[in-house]
């Protein structure tokens, strides 16, 4: 079973220090052939991801714009719902949804929200993605559940029919296999159960892991698993000549050895040429048709977005 998508490369930025700067990078990922500019959503230096998303999409034409991912624990999701909404009515039907149940450590203890344990945070996400869909539905949402009460009609309503596109991410497998059953994007991502970036999720961006990853989401999806949109965020890309040496010095950096690197679904080191055939060749295993990449990489990246976007 493999999916007959083609690519579409997104960029992950989150910093600007002024508004043409912000405003330059979306001109400059739309100009490049990206199809999306997403952005995270943490309480740490970075911008906040609605207003921004909102400038990002007004000086540009072409360009999705995303969340990666909203941390839902942080925002009721009849708000949040009503802020998408009106953002993807006034960038004509642009916006892409990533939700995710919130993980970062250091955001729970700068906010003080209490940081419940993941299957509490889990269940609340599975019942925001719910409170999106029935407020972007035609009809008025009524929503009884353990975490959210919602007796409404969202307006305005979303251009996109049903509201934007949802993305929900994770490493484990529980949040995956809710994104089978729940999203039209599922990003495999590395295991953040822990509230950091540390050596559990550095170890869980291993070509085994992912596909481990894959089995849980093609048991949970079952006969949908074709209408998935299968997302893989890039950690490092670096365009080089000398890979073997480039790959020991990304590797040292993460912790990983260089096997590690060069198998990784998350780590791209190489030629053009060589990134090129990996990510053909990573699609065909894992599906992963969507690539994302850091702000670091949107012009070096540049080359293979040229040579693979929409085959």
């Amino acid at each position: 079973m493999t999916h007959p998508r083609p690519f579409r490369f997104g960029v992950m930025a989150s910093k600007a220090s002024s508004g043409a700067e912000w405003s330059d990078t979306a001109r400059r990922v739309e100009d490049l052939g990206y199809a999306t500019l997403v952005i995270p959503d943490h309480f740490g230096d970075q911008l906040a991801p609605v207003p921004a998303l909102t400038a990002a999409a007004s000086v540009t034409s072409t360009l999705r714009v995303g969340s990666l991912m909203f941390a839902n624990d942080f925002r009721h999701p009849a708000i949040l719902a009503k802020d998408l909404a009106t953002l993807d009515l006034l960038s004509d039907g642009r916006l892409e949804v990533g939700l995710g149940a919130g993980w970062m450590n250091e955001d729970y203890a700068w906010t003080g929200v209490p940081h419940d344990a993941a299957g509490v945070r889990i269940d609340r996400m599975i019942e925001a993605a719910a409170v999106f869909r029935g407020l972007w539905a035609a009809e008025p949402c009524s929503f009884q559940g353990d975490h959210y009460q919602v007796e409404m009609n969202g307006l305005p309503k979303p251009v996109q029919p049903g509201g934007p596109p949802l993305a929900i991410g994770g490493g484990g497998r529980r949040v995956l296999s809710a994104a089978a059953r729940l999203a039209d994007i599922v990003g495999v991502n590395p295991n953040v159960g822990e509230g950091a970036f540390g050596p559990v999720a550095m170890a869980s961006m291993s070509a085994d892991a992912t596909e481990e990853k894959l089995r849980w989401v093609r048991t949970a999806a079952g006969d949908r698993f074709d209408d998935l949109e299968i997302s893989i965020l890039k950690f490092a890309v670096v365009i080089t000549d000398d890979r073997d040496t480039m790959a020991t010095a990304v590797g040292k950096g993460m912790g990983l050895d260089v096997e590690t690197i060069l198998a990784s679904p998350h780590t791209m080191v190489g030629s053009v040429d060589q990134i090129a055939g990996e990510l053909v060749e990573q699609r065909e295993r894992w599906q992963g048709s969507y690539v994302i990449v850091q702000a670091d990489a949107i012009d070096a990246f540049a080359p293979v977005v040229a040579r693979l976007a929409g085959t």
